[in-house]
């Protein structure tokens, strides 16, 4: 009976010498407590080694897919003798189906066979006559050629750098929203004008800057950051300013703070740069339909473009709003239309009744989208052109229906068609335009002969009397 046995350096035949010992599995460690032990059960027969990491890697690749590579091929057809039909213990059931079907070992795979692998593993190095390091280091290279080749790796479709850039780009928006706010509350006590005539945030950081003092602002030219109307607005209430007196040391401050945010305003610029890049790099589609931030958001949220790629369309539409989604569940009201999603500018561009429907429908195709870009070899964003071309040429024709639904003119035309209708069918009966109150059967004895022949002039007459 012999074992296949696959290791990183190469393949091994071994020889089981005492088959027994394949049916007494629960001490068959204490016959691999040693060297010297692990000889006295098995022997190696055949090793067929590897030449480089290239051909581990493939013999790897082709036993993990049930396939039988080059060389254990070339190894199996030194072994087979077409006289005797040996027994082969495999440890994979796929692969010696594989090999049953090419040769005529008869392979054996089960539980039996797992647990006398695990052993020879155990004593791989003194069975094969490898030594131990240079065998670590075999399988350490083999299993990160592996790992590189299952996981197909591409530096430009790493979502990873997306989930860090826009959770980079929150950070900044929030600290950079914190100083303004420090600056101009600081700068305040000095010119408070100031920040009610400039509502630029980057141009009132780089003209406190410029300032300073403000006696010094009628004197200064600030052509380059404002314009005319505002510089002369700024010069007048500089002059007028009911601010305070403050210290060198405190403007020297300010102008650290404003030099600060500044340049994190410039950085998040260069950052939403890359960042549009890189969306156009791993996800294209996703950032045609939904936008750069929109796209990067969802990814972040789901924590990979792959996860994302898992979720239904109606998971993909209520993203980001799984708060709300719960307290409604909870509460037993309407569940939200719309999370994320509602910050990409074809929802906005809609009127407000009609945000329900196009969230529904701008993720339906935005989940087709991401799937394409996870799983599609194609980096270009023609689905996503084609399908947000789609989309505004929906989105134009509801825009038109329900402005013909609420407008006051269509209401007035539908109206009178339907009483010109009306109008058409009916006809007028003179009996019901008559005042006088009706005849009744029993006020003439019911409905005997004589009565039929009396006239409404008659009736009239004896109604009198």
């Amino acid at each position: 009976m012999l074992v296949l046995f696959e290791t990183s350096a190469g393949y091994a035949i071994f020889k089981l010498l005492d088959e027994k010992k394949l049916q007494e599995t629960k001490n068959l460690y204490a016959d691999f407590e040693s060297p010297e032990k692990a000889a006295n059960v098995l022997k190696l027969t055949q090793f067929e080694k590897f030449e480089d990491t290239t051909q581990a890697l493939a013999a790897a690749t082709a036993t993990v897919e049930g396939k039988i590579s080059k060389p254990l091929k070339k190894l199996l057809k030194r072994l087979v003798d077409p006289d005797v039909q040996e027994k082969l213990l495999v440890a994979d059931s796929t692969l010696g189906k594989a090999i049953k079907e090419k040769f005529s070992f008869d392979c054996i795979c089960n539980s039996s066979v797992q647990d006398l692998m695990r052993v020879i593993r155990s004593q791989a190095d003194s069975l094969l006559q490898i030594d131990e390091k240079e065998l670590a280091a075999m399988r350490i290279g083999l299993a990160h050629s592996l790992s590189r080749y299952k996981l197909k790796f591409s530096p430009d479709k790493v979502d990873t750098m997306i989930v860090q850039a826009i959770s980079l780009l929150d950070d900044l928006d929030k600290e950079t929203n914190n100083y303004i706010m420090r600056c101009k509350e600081w700068y305040g006590w000095h010119f408070p004008e100031l920040a009610k005539i400039i509502q630029d945030n980057i141009a009132f950081c780089k003209t406190v800057q410029r300032i300073g003092y403000r006696t010094t602002a009628v004197e200064l030219d600030l052509s380059d950051i404002l314009p005319s109307d505002v510089e002369a607005q700024v010069k007048e209430a500089a002059e007028i300013s009911m601010g305070t007196e403050i210290s060198e040391e405190d403007i020297t401050n300010i102008r650290h703070l404003c030099a600060q945010v500044i340049e994190i305003s410039d950085y998040r610029a260069q950052l939403f740069e890359y960042l549009k890049n890189r969306m156009m790099a791993v996800a294209p589609n996703l950032t045609v339909l939904v936008g750069e931030l929109v796209g990067a958001r969802l990814i972040a949220h789901a924590g990979s473009l792959l996860n994302l790629a898992k979720h239904p369309s109606s998971t993909v539409q209520i993203l980001g709003a799984e708060k709300a989604l719960f307290r409604a569940m909870k509460t037993k009201h309407d569940t939200p239309k719309y999370g994320l999603i509602y910050h990409a500018s074809l929802v906005g561009q809609t009127s407000a009744k009609l945000k329900g429907k196009v969230s529904r429908m701008l993720a339906a195709k935005a989940a087709l989208a991401i799937r394409v870009d996870a799983l599609g070899e194609d980096t270009q964003a023609t689905l996503g052109i084609e399908q947000r071309a789609d989309l505004e040429r929906k989105f134009a024709l509801l825009e038109q229906n329900a402005s013909k639904r609420i407008s006051g003119t269509g209401k007035m035309q539908a109206k009178f068609e339907k009483y010109q209708k009306n109008t058409e069918k009916g006809q007028f009966n003179q009996d019901q335009a008559s005042t006088l109150p009706q005849k009744r059967h029993s006020d003439f004895g019911g409905r005997g002969g004589a009565n039929k022949r009396f006239k409404s002039s008659n009736m009239n007459k004896s109604f009198v009397v």
